[in-house]
């Protein structure tokens, strides 16, 4: 067996270990939804209800995160009466060269029953009528990370070798998430999101690239996530929440401690928005 052979043989171990694990914590619950929370935004996984949990470092080949306001935890409850898992955090490929804990965390969700998956980030704005604290409902992607984490050898039992991503960010569950923005008196605005390796923010010459390209918002996560659950059959939506103009389009001071700061203050309409949208996704 080649070393490539042996590294898919133990990740399937891992799915299927991490599978029964995360059975074992639902205990008879049946979500078909999850949400991964973003940066600033974990404190939604707080208010599930009747809630268990554990850390990712204690479900097998799970991603453990290295980053402030990543929490590294998997809650299993209710929210708005419908039942959830949420996430706490998820490990950006800033943080590995390794893709594999993402593929594992995000195909262990998917064998647990896991239909929809709802994804959640901090962005920065490339639009100034998309303000900061304020949230944009992801239309598209444009990925600049410089991989895409399906690279390598093919697991038939997932999904194809080759798989389209038109609408990848589902409309369906679009439309049902502008109504409930538009019920709640949120304001929703929509755009495509442009994913960067990072860790560094963007050079100003990066945003007006950016800018150029289509993209409306940018950030570190979340592509790698949608290319994995749609590659396995599972439908996507994601919002982000702008924690700051883009580079060179403010005079922001842009740091980690800005981002989580921001975010907070935009986190009241995401809790509100994803309470709200969870019963009719």
């Amino acid at each position: 067996m080649t070393l490539a052979q042996q590294k898919t043989a133990d990740s399937g171990n891992d799915i299927l270990h991490a599978r029964d694990t995360v059975l074992k914590l639902l205990d008879g619950r049946k979500p078909s939804v999850a949400v991964i929370l973003g940066s600033g935004l974990g404190g939604l996984g707080d208010k599930v209800e009747d809630a268990v949990s554990l850390p990712y470092a204690e479900i097998p080949g799970f991603p453990v995160p290295t980053v402030a306001g990543h929490a590294g935890a998997l809650i299993a409850g209710k929210l708005g009466g419908t039942d959830v898992v949420m996430l706490k955090g998820r490990k950006h490929f800033y943080e590995t060269n390794d893709p594999q804990p993402l593929i594992n965390m995000i195909r262990t969700l998917k064998l647990a029953g896991i239909e929809k998956l709802f994804l959640s980030n901090a962005a920065g704005s490339l639009r100034p009528q998309i303000g900061v604290s304020q949230l944009m409902l992801i239309t598209d992607h444009i990925n600049y990370l410089g991989l895409n984490p399906l690279t390598g050898p093919n697991d038939d039992t997932f999904g194809p070798r080759f798989f389209s991503m038109t609408d990848a960010w589902d409309p369906a569950l679009r439309a049902t998430i502008k109504d409930v923005a538009t019920e709640n008196k949120i304001t929703l605005h929509e755009g495509v999101y442009m994913a960067f390796r990072g860790p560094s923010f963007e050079t100003p010459a990066e945003i007006r690239m950016a800018q150029t390209l289509g993209a409306d918002a940018v950030g570190m996560s979340s592509v790698p996530e949608c290319l994995i659950a749609r590659h396995c059959g599972m439908l996507v939506a994601g919002v982000s929440c702008i924690t700051n103009m883009g580079a060179g389009l403010s005079d922001e001071h842009l740091s980690h401690d800005h981002t989580m700061e921001m975010a907070a203050k935009g986190a009241a309409n995401f809790e509100t928005l994803v309470t709200a949208a969870l019963g009719r996704l």
